[in-house]
């Protein structure tokens, strides 16, 4: 009976951590389909729009490293009430403003209220969870997690065609108040009182400055962030892929993201089945051979092949599957590098994911205009480097 309660507990830690860790998609794509009329309406330009969703990351990454000490000190339960209800207020902030400076400050609040939540699921998963199981637990949420780039810009643009881009801001807000029921009321506290750390300035810091000075630990969080900047430069420049290369509508964003989706589900479910047969180590190795494949095919379209929706968004199919295969075995051994600060461990990895998708959305996306073989450049640059830094630690064991 204790073993099958135990069972029940941990299927919804996954799925506490998947909706955790889905808000980051919903608050960036769901508003994706309304940037015309959010233009519009605060007479701003493509490019300042574009700098709200880094200004959602900049809060996100900076507040991480605020969020993790905190989870390591006080618990994950009591960060996710606490950045939950926060970002529950963000997105009626957002709804309800009529200027686009509160509009902007907003969505920093929201970003810095949702950091808390991905800190805490990740460590929760870690904490409940031996090397294996945790592996398959990652894989499980990312599979759950892709859900949400899917249906974030249908429902989205569904919402924003009925009622307006401000009704999106206001799914936002419910969704917050759901995901923060679900945790409270379904998941248990994961850090035992024993393990819990000390909040003191000099202890954070020492933390912080042992993940920074740790070869291994900063080698897999960079290449797993780079990795993910070759996706997520399709997500954040998805308005120019759909409005000016594609020449779709508001309502086409399914014909993206819905097949790119598919891609990470299929590749988190394989991944789960490879965790019987494979170390992480190797499947690493097959995620990024078939992530060079995809790159490789992209570079090829978009230089030989006339524009059309098939051969733009085939690569990125694969390339969603092969990331999806990458990503959950580099976090856990990220996070493994720390055991006993896996909140402050996943809030490095968190603070420097996001400052880079933050650079891409603020400072790149705005800088590649609306050519597609500017977005394929990018997404070949930043995979060679992480592809080295990966050979870096590979072959030498660091």
């Amino acid at each position: 009976m204790k073993n099958q309660f135990n069972k029940i507990s941990k299927r919804w830690l996954i799925i506490a951590a998947a909706l955790l860790s889905m808000v980051g998609p919903f608050s960036i794509d769901t508003y994706l389909p309304s940037f015309p009329s959010i233009e519009a309406e605060f007479q701003v330009s493509r490019a300042l729009i574009s700098q709200s969703l880094g200004a959602y990351l900049a809060g996100f990454a900076v507040m991480t490293l605020i969020w993790g000490p905190l989870t390591d000190r006080f618990g994950r339960k009591p960060i996710i009430f606490a950045s939950a209800s926060l970002y529950l207020v963000a997105s009626l902030g957002c709804a309800l403003t009529d200027n686009f400076q509160t509009f902007m400050l907003s969505r920093i609040l929201q970003g810095m209220a949702a950091s808390g939540g991905y800190v805490a699921g990740r460590a929760m998963i870690r904490d409940s969870f031996n090397e294996q199981d945790a592996r398959k637990a990652m894989s499980q949420v990312m599979m759950l997690f892709a859900i949400a780039p899917a249906i974030s810009p249908i429902i989205g643009g569904a919402l924003h065609n009925l009622f307006g881009w401000r009704s999106v801001f206001y799914f936002l807000a419910f969704y917050g108040a759901v995901v923060l029921m679900i945790a409270l009321l379904r998941i248990k506290e994961s850090l035992p009182v024993e393990q819990q750390q000390s909040l003191h300035p000099l202890h954070v810091t020492k933390v912080y400055s042992r993940a920074l000075l740790h070869a291994r630990f900063m080698t897999l969080v960079l290449t797993t962030t780079l990795s993910f900047a070759g996706f997520f430069i399709y997500v954040v420049g998805a308005p120019t892929i759909i409005f000016d290369v594609l020449q779709w509508q508001a309502e086409d964003f399914i014909y993206l993201f819905a097949p790119v989706t598919a891609g990470i589900v299929i590749g988190a479910f394989v991944t789960n089945k490879l965790t019987h047969y494979l170390s992480s180590e190797q499947t690493i190795n097959v995620g990024f051979f078939l992530t060079a494949l995809a790159v490789v095919l992209n570079l090829l379209q978009v230089s030989f092949l006339p524009t059309s929706a098939l051969i733009s968004i085939a690569p990125l199919v694969l390339y969603a599957f092969s990331l999806a295969m990458i990503m959950p075995n580099i976090t856990i051994l990220a996070l493994d590098c720390f055991p006993k600060n896996r909140g402050s461990a996943a809030a490095m990895q968190g603070f420097t994911q996001m400052l880079s998708n933050a650079l891409l959305a603020s400072v790149i996306a705005p800088l590649l205009g609306s050519e597609a073989v500017n977005f394929v450049w990018v997404q070949a640059v930043v995979f060679l480097m992480a592809f080295f830094l990966w050979l870096s630690i590979s072959k030498r064991n660091v």
